[in-house]
């Protein structure tokens, strides 16, 4: 394996994790087998023991996987990987080996609806309470977990609208109540905010999003200390079955050597689209963590070190007008996922969020105005002359 002690973050994306065959290939091997063999049955016996350090099958592990895990990892600044097949298997794993009935999480409130259905939908049924806070508000935070519970979990920033927790203070408070702070770190993307740095324990990420970014394939990344990752999350994770395919692990790997490029140019865009869009007269407010307009823009500079390449923002008029916008692009496509080399825009309301309630949506301000826009790497003046031409339509 190639040694990445001290290096950079360019060197350990791209050298990291690599364990070149017999064959002494330049690129990292593609292991598709889903098993292994043995010489002896003795031998067999011994790595389904423990005894014998090897790979068994391809649920379990395989050398494709862990080369992502590693350099994953290296990223990061964990101790440990575990790669799973989507991104909400990453967080429904992480959740479901530590939560048994009766225990307690926090979370909150502004979250991607998946997540936000397994908190309520799922876990209720297994006897876990689930209470919910303003992610922006610390009074809240501190009456919530000034009773003792096992998981604070939370997204900064949210999706869709970017809403912003400060990492440090809510982790400080999670950690007096007994709870382990998991973080979805997906918006803001590993090359723009380092959770463990503030006090989060396990990381979280749809690596289909801004790790892939070319609109591939699926992948979730579950990152922490190596006592979390093996003796809780190792087990559930080989008898359920969420693990990555070593193909779509292959994929990850190569796509995080050009990462801190693809977010810095994408990160760039976005700056540019959220200054325009601010001054636009069809546009209501926009969310974006590196404008000076966002209201939680001082604590966007303590925690990361980018603004990421998503944004918000709520044109006049209610869905009608947004459904306007969105029917007028040209160069933009819509879609629900994001993190892609394309520009992508959606409606929260009437896709990734519609399954909840409107008081619920009330709760997490996604109008039926709000559009979310994942910026890719077109060219700035492109982007904004699209979205120019479909906010014309409005008048």
């Amino acid at each position: 394996m190639a040694d990445t002690k001290n290096n950079g973050l360019f060197t350990d994306l791209i050298r990291g994790g690599v364990e070149r065959s017999h064959f002494d290939e330049t690129a990292e091997a593609l292991y598709l087998t889903s098993g292994y063999v043995y010489e002896t049955a003795e031998e067999a016996e011994a790595a389904f023991d423990g005894n014998l350090d090897r790979y068994v099958y391809t649920r379990y592990g395989n050398p494709t996987v862990a080369a992502l895990q590693t350099r994953m990892a290296l990223l990061e600044g964990a101790e440990t990987c575990l790669a799973t097949g989507t991104g909400m298997a990453a967080i429904f794993a992480t959740m479901a080996c530590q939560l048994s009935a009766g225990d307690r999480v926090v979370a909150s409130r502004a979250l991607f609806g998946a997540c936000y259905a397994i908190l309520t939908k799922i876990l209720p049924k297994w006897g876990v309470e689930v209470d919910f806070v303003d992610g922006r508000n610390l009074d809240e935070w501190q009456a919530a977990l000034a009773t003792s519970c096992k998981i604070v979990f939370l997204e900064t920033p949210s999706n869709p609208t970017l809403q912003l927790v400060d990492l440090q203070a809510v982790s400080d408070l999670a950690h007096k109540a007994g709870a382990r702070v998991v973080i979805d770190n997906v918006f803001a993307s590993p090359i723009h905010q380092k959770p463990f740095d503030f006090g989060a324990d396990i990381v979280c990420y749809s690596a289909t999003k801004h790790i892939d970014g070319q609109g591939r394939v699926m992948g979730g990344l579950v990152l922490g200390d190596a006592s979390f990752i093996d003796d809780e999350l190792l087990p559930f994770y080989r008898q359920t079955g969420a693990g990555i395919s070593p193909f779509n692990a292959w994929v990850l790997l190569k796509a995080l050597e050009t990462l801190p490029l693809r977010i810095e140019a994408q990160a760039a865009r976005a700056a540019a689209i959220a200054d325009y869009l601010s001054s636009h007269d069809g546009v209501l407010a926009v969310s974006y963590p590196g404008h000076e307009s966002h209201p939680q823009y001082e604590i966007a500079k303590k925690q990361m070190t980018g603004f990421g390449a998503m944004l918000a923002f709520e044109v006049k008029g209610g869905k009608a007008s947004a459904f306007t916008v969105l029917n007028a692009l040209k160069l933009i496509d819509i879609s629900n996922n994001l993190g892609d080399t394309k520009s992508l825009a959606c409606h929260p309301a009437s896709t990734t969020h519609m399954n909840l309630s409107q008081d619920e949506r009330d709760l997490l301000e996604i109008t039926d105005g709000h559009i979310r826009l994942s910026v890719g790497l077109e060219e700035s003046d492109d982007l904004i002359a699209d979205l120019a031409q479909a906010l014309d339509m409005l008048s």
